[in-house]
This record gives C-alpha cells, structure tokens and sequence, in this order.
C-alpha cells in the first residue's frame, strides 16, 4: 500500500503519513462483519484518504492564494490558518452530504457571488427554490461547525 500511495503522491513522506491513516481508520473502524477481501479494503480505505488529502490540499491551496490578496498587516498566524482550513474541510465534508443542486446553489453564491435572482437564472429554477437551498445548505454548515 505504502508503494501505491508513493506512485499517485509521488513523495514518500505524503505516502508514509497516508498509510498511517489509513491503519488508524482499519483500527478505528473494527469492522462487525468479517473482511473477505483484506487487500481491497485496504485499497479502499487508502483512496478514500487519499482523496481526503487531495481535498485538503485544494482548500488550503484556495485560502493561501486569497491570503495572497491581503494586506501583510492582515495576514493570520499559522494557528489561525490552521483553524481556518480545519473549518474548511468541516464545511467541505457537511457539503458532499448536500444534494448535487442545493451544493451547486450554495457555491455559487458564496464564491461567484451570485445573487439568488442571478442563480435562479443560471439554474432555470425559481428565485424560492434558491432560497430553500441557500437555507438547506447553510443550516448543514452551521450543525457541522456546531458539532466540531
């Protein structure tokens, strides 16, 4: 497993800390029923960590460059950054559990800046609809910061 994180990563200290996570999960999960097939489970289990790392990455990448635009008297400590990214993720995890169209409601209104007119335009939908998923949307991120 350890190789085959190495080759997708192409470092093998990501590689390493992946593996890692990946046993922490087989151990944290104890699965109830017997595992037939050790080796796809844990074949599994790595891409899905793997994809985690891969978001993680994309989001801090996305927060770093929008650091950038700021005034250096602005600028947060790394703990904060820390935080922020962590929220992030939180925010990104309560967002894949959406429905395809609420999440594409959702983006486009807090990272495009749409309007919920300009939205409902865009989606062929009613101005109503966007607002039930601005609402549906919203109150998922406020119970997934809630719960952390």
């Amino acid at each position: 497993m350890l190789e085959w994180l190495r080759r997708r990563l192409g470092c093998r200290h990501d590689a390493a800390d992946l593996a890692h996570d990946t046993f922490v999960r087989v151990l944290a999960g104890r699965p109830t029923e017997p595992i037939h097939e050790p080796r796809a489970f844990l074949t599994t289990l790595a891409q899905r960590t793997l994809y985690t790392f891969w978001r993680r990455r994309e989001l801090e990448r996305a927060y770093l460059d929008s650091l950038e635009a700021l005034p250096p008297a602005s600028v947060p400590s790394e703990e904060q950054r820390a935080l922020v990214v962590e929220a992030l993720m939180q925010i990104d995890r309560a967002l894949q559990r959406l429905p395809a169209r609420v999440r594409q409601i959702f983006l486009l209104s807090q990272l495009h800046e749409l309007t919920y007119p300009q939205i409902a335009e865009r989606l062929g939908v009613s101005a109503i609809t966007v607002r039930r998923g601005m609402k549906q949307a919203i109150t998922l991120c406020v119970a997934a910061r809630l719960a952390a």
